[in-house]
């Protein structure tokens, strides 16, 4: 586990058992438990209130170890100034990663940390949020470490709703291990392990996550910073599995992957905001947007052969039904502008809550139970 030190050198210290039972295990951190008050000691330093804690504050002191120009840096700086807004002291907030460029993150976030087993993360966070639910958990992860070896552990995180908030960087490229295609590579990409170009369907990491109930769906994109702070900030707020995918940008391998539609120039043009309750209209002049055309949308032209804003699907985050959001994840460009917001943010109980109203009923039926009379209850045999 990596705590990058909760002070200013990035170095770990070691805490005691009972400190480190905060999140569940014997580990080496740099800060106290999550029951401590503020105002706490932590790595030689007096941790300043909730209130007080500014984005230096998530700051580590590892030198950031990305290519000059990745879009990760983008995500870091966004979620580091998010930090501080949410109230919660850095010593209850934990970075969980598996294998990639994007797992190098908890590293940087002056919280604690895990840099898990490739594809892994999921069941490492599960663990963490099921033995302390008070624990802010994060799981920050790339398009091979979730959708590839990672995929059956994603799926099942996001179905059993833990209280989680998973990033997923997504730059259709295998980065860290130098340029060959991902889950998420378009058809007939020419990568290093493609040469006459992939001759696999790429998935749509939204459309996992949705079928997976998922009960918060958005996207951003790493170079439109105010939009995606906001999004990690509603992402951080949802109570529930917040699942979030980033258009980042892979300047060595894949680089201007998206430019097609979010480049400034264009990105009016070619981008969908999503806004709650509001109608889907897009285009440097205002004046396109989306319509349902019976069970299928498609773009219009406001003023053209009649249409109105009347006439224009209006954006609704909330239906329990996840079909519209799937459908509006399915939208892609050219046909369609490129959707980025809140695809979908419902209610819905967490597997962290389910599980200590469940344990405390037991208890509650059953006493609190022997572990002694468990092991010798039963059928048991006597080896000699």
């Amino acid at each position: 586990m990596s705590t990058n030190g909760n002070g200013t050198n990035g170095n770990t210290k070691h805490v005691s058992e009972e400190e480190a039972r905060g999140i569940g295990g014997n580990v080496s951190g740099g800060g106290p438990s999550p029951e401590s008050e503020p105002g706490s000691v932590v790595a030689g330093e007096v941790a300043p209130p909730p209130s007080k804690l500014t984005k230096a504050d998530f700051v580590s002191g590892q030198e950031v170890r990305w290519c000059p120009g990745c879009g990760d840096y983008a995500i870091l700086n966004n979620v580091q100034k998010v930090m501080p807004e949410l109230g919660i002291p850095r010593e209850k907030i934990v970075f969980v990663s598996g294998i990639g460029c994007s797992s190098r993150f908890p590293y940087y976030m002056n919280t604690y940390g895990f840099h898990s087993i490739h594809g892994r993360a999921p069941a490492v966070a599960t663990g963490i949020k099921a033995s302390n639910p008070d624990l802010s958990v994060w799981v920050i992860t790339g398009d091979g470490d979730a959708l590839s070896i990672g995929g059956n552990h994603f799926m099942h995180a996001i179905r059993r709703n833990l209280d989680l908030n998973y990033i997923l960087f997504n730059n259709r490229i295998y980065g860290l291990t130098k340029g060959q295609y991902s889950p998420t590579s378009e058809l007939g990409k020419k990568t290093k392990s493609t040469p006459m170009g992939t001759i696999d369907y790429p998935l749509n990491p939204l459309s996992v996550a949705i079928a997976s109930e998922a009960t918060f769906v958005a996207r951003s994109i790493d170079i439109d910073v105010k939009h995606l702070g906001v999004i990690v900030q509603a992402a951080a707020r949802h109570k529930g599995v917040s699942f979030v995918e980033v258009y980042q940008n892979c300047n060595i391998f894949n680089d201007n992957a998206f430019d097609y539609f979010a480049e400034r120039t264009v990105r009016s043009d070619n981008v969908i905001y999503l806004e709650h309750g509001q109608p889907m209209i897009f285009g440097k002049e205002r004046n396109r947007g989306i319509r349902m055309n019976g069970a299928r949308p498609e773009v219009v032209t406001i003023g053209e052969n009649g249409v109105t804003v009347d006439d224009l699907l209006v954006h609704d985050i909330h239906q329990k039904d996840p079909s519209v959001a799937f459908m509006l994840a399915r939208m892609e460009y050219p046909e369609f502008p490129q959707p980025v917001g809140i695809f979908r943010a419902v209610e819905r109980a967490t597997y962290e809550d389910m599980l200590v109203a469940q344990i405390d009923a037991a208890i509650t039926k059953q006493g609190r139970g022997s572990l002694e009379k468990l092991l010798h209850s039963g059928d048991m045999w006597v080896v000699e």
